[in-house]
C-alpha cells in the first residue's frame, strides 16, 4: 500500500463534495502536470491511502482521508473541447493525461494546517514535498512514516 496527498481548492472541489459522492467516488480529472500524471498512471493502486488537502484557502491543510478506488485510465476531459481541462494535443489513440478515482473515507477531527506541518519540516516531514519551498504539485507521494506522523497530529 502506498500513500498520497491530493490538493484541491475547496471552492472548486472540497472534502464535503467528495463525501457527498459517497461510495461512487470521484474521478480526479484535470491533472496537467507530467510528474503528477506519471504517479497516477504508473504508481497508484486501488486501496492506496489519500490525504485530502485544501489549498488556496484561509487555512490550507489536510482535512480528510480518501482511498484510491480505481486503476488509472485516460482522462476524457482532455479530449472534450467543451471541458475546462481540454488539451488539443491529447489524442484518444495515444492519451497524454490519466486519472484515478478516489473515494471518501472520513473528515479529520480537525484541519492539520500547512503552517503546523511546516513546523516539522526539519524533523519527521523533512522529505515531504508539501513542506518544501516552491512545490506546486497537486498530487504527491507520502511515506508511511509521514502518513502515520500526520494522522498522529489529529
Amino acid at each position: 500500500m502506498a500513500y498520497w496527498l491530493f490538493k484541491s481548492e475547496p471552492d472548486a472541489f472540497s472534502i464535503d463534495d467528495l463525501a457527498a459522492r459517497a461510495a461512487a467516488g470521484e474521478p480526479w480529472d484535470g491533472v496537467r502536470n507530467y510528474q503528477a500524471r506519471n504517479m497516477m498512471r504508473d504508481q497508484m493502486r486501488i486501496g492506496d491511502g489519500v490525504l485530502f488537502y485544501h489549498s488556496n484557502c484561509p487555512v490550507p491543510g489536510v482535512v480528510g482521508l480518501a482511498t484510491v478506488s480505481s486503476d488509472s485510465y485516460p482522462d476524457a476531459t482532455a479530449f472534450d473541447p467543451q471541458a475546462h481541462y481540454f488539451d488539443a494535443k491529447s489524442d484518444p489513440a495515444n492519451p497524454r493525461w490519466y486519472l484515478v478515482e478516489i473515494r471518501y473515507l472520513r473528515h479529520l477531527a480537525r484541519t492539520i494546517a500547512l503552517s503546523e506541518l511546516k513546523d516539522h519540516a526539519d524533523g519527521p516531514l523533512a522529505d515531504m514535498p508539501l513542506v518544501r519551498r516552491g512545490n506546486r504539485l497537486s498530487v504527491m507521494p507520502v511515506t508511511a512514516q509521514q502518513w502515520a506522523f500526520i494522522l498522529g497530529l489529529e
